[in-house]
């Protein structure tokens, strides 16, 4: 959908400005008047992991002249697999400050603002007023609504892109204009239904791709040139090397956004039967440690996928991934003369199999909170995370 320019242009460019983007100035398109308005734009980026790298690294080359970044997470060795905007002497530190330093480097005339905060609903409408667009790399449904709501509110576009494995898919959301985010998604999958990308992993040049393709409708919103996203969905299959366009439509039956929620409990950290089943049949990496030492019999199930027990593993645990005992195919597997005990990465899909194995009778059961990733930050600080 084509839509008018986003923002004013700026007043001139300086001579160095005109040498540094003379490429896009010799694109009637584009031209002076589209840089200008590039140069006068503030947008804020949520998230500088694997698609917030290249849209602030191209939207700093492309000379917007105000980048924010929202980012209160450090650098993990990882991340450098497909967040390119930091590398190996930026492990341990501060993603915003690091994403930032990478921009300077790049281009100097971009006034860098850092967020260094997680986003939630007291600062979403603060931060996000500050800015004339919004583009959302966040990986999980929480945050993801968050936005969509803030921006709702505020009326600001945003350009929303997701990243999974070898798919990717890209839209441009603006309440006033279109569909927003619950137009494609009005509520949220179930609780561990999706994988995230540490659970499921991804492809990391598809953070390029998707990202670039999230810079380029930053770019076309601000200037007003061509077609822009807004009501479409593109969905990439990188495996395949295909594009598809499906079409989104606003929902004329739904409820409108009059304010901000509870995002938490409204996507589910777990659901409330796995919430259920955990009261009272949970136990910490330090109790599991305690049984081990102290040669309880009992089964530790591992229920995560077997990409991710080759990575790291507890000792002695057996793996039977999730959807085998959801869908029945394991339960036979699972012993009875002896108890249970069920772990994963962080504690939400082993909280989903306990419920469905107490439902199916294996009382003597529990799972313990924070799963591989406790344990290897508490128990064994030689494994690796993930």
């Amino acid at each position: 959908m084509s839509l008018p320019p986003l923002v004013e242009p700026a007043a001139d460019l300086s001579i160095d400005e005109v040498r540094r983007y003379s490429r896009h100035l010799i694109i009637p398109d584009v031209g002076m008047d589209g840089q200008k308005r590039l140069k006068n734009a503030k947008v804020l980026a949520v998230g500088a992991g694997g698609l917030g790298s290249p849209v602030l690294m191209y939207l700093a080359a492309a000379g917007v002249g105000t980048l924010g970044i929202v980012e209160f997470d450090v650098v993990d060795e990882s991340n450098l697999q497909r967040q390119i905007i930091h590398g190996k002497s930026d492990v341990g530190r501060s993603k915003a400050e690091s994403a930032r330093d990478s921009i300077k480097e790049i281009n100097p005339y971009v006034d860098v603002r850092l967020h260094e905060t997680r986003l939630d609903s007291d600062n979403v409408l603060e931060i996000f007023g500050q800015y004339d667009l919004i583009v959302d790399g966040t990986d999980n449904f929480a945050t993801r609504y968050l936005v969509n709501d803030a921006c709702v509110l505020l009326n600001k576009p945003y350009v929303w892109g997701s990243i999974y494995r070898f798919d990717g898919q890209v839209s441009v959301f603006w309440n006033e204009h279109g569909p927003n985010y619950r137009d494609l998604y009005p509520v949220p999958p179930p609780p561990g239904m999706v994988p995230s990308c540490a659970e499921g992993g991804v492809l990391g040049v598809l953070c390029a791709t998707v990202g670039a393709i999230q810079a380029t409708e930053a770019v076309k919103l601000i200037t007003g040139i061509g077609e822009t996203l807004l009501g479409r969905l593109m969905v990439y299959d990188a495996l395949e090397m295909t594009f598809r366009e499906i079409r989104v439509r606003k929902d004329p039956e739904a409820e409108p956004i009059t304010g901000l929620i509870d995002y938490e409990t409204f996507c589910g950290v777990v659901s409330t039967e796995a919430q259920e089943a955990a009261a009272g049949a949970t136990i910490t990496v330090d109790e599991l440690k305690d049984m081990m030492d102290a040669g309880k019999d009992f089964e530790l199930i591992d229920v995560r996928e077997p990409n991710e027990y080759e990575i790291v593993s507890i000792p002695g645990a057996t793996l039977i991934p999730k959807d085998e005992i959801l869908s029945g195919r394991a339960l036979s597997q699972l012993p009875q003369d002896k108890p249970i005990v069920l772990h994963c990465k962080t504690g939400v899909r082993s909280a989903e199999v306990l419920a469905a194995i107490k439902n199916a009778g294996f009382s003597d059961a529990v799972h313990v909170q924070g799963g591989v990733t406790a344990w290897a930050t508490r128990i064994d600080k030689a494994l690796p995370t993930y």
